[in-house]
């Protein structure tokens, strides 16, 4: 039997930067160029404190 996965994301890897409203533009340029790799990365903003987090998955 096969499992479907199609459309689930796995974690690959997250790393916090200071604050930055340019990242938002880095990763929709990465999201673009690596679309057919299937490589997905994300942007979240920390709450506590004044940190961005890039997450990195695989599709």
């Amino acid at each position: 039997m096969v499992s479907d996965d199609k459309g689930k994301l796995e974690l690959i890897a997250f790393k916090s930067f200071p604050s930055n409203p340019e990242l938002i533009y880095i990763i929709d340029f990465l999201n673009k160029s690596l679309k057919e790799k299937r490589i997905m990365f994300g942007l979240s903003k920390a709450k506590e404190k004044d940190e961005m987090i890039i997450n990195i998955y695989e599709v």
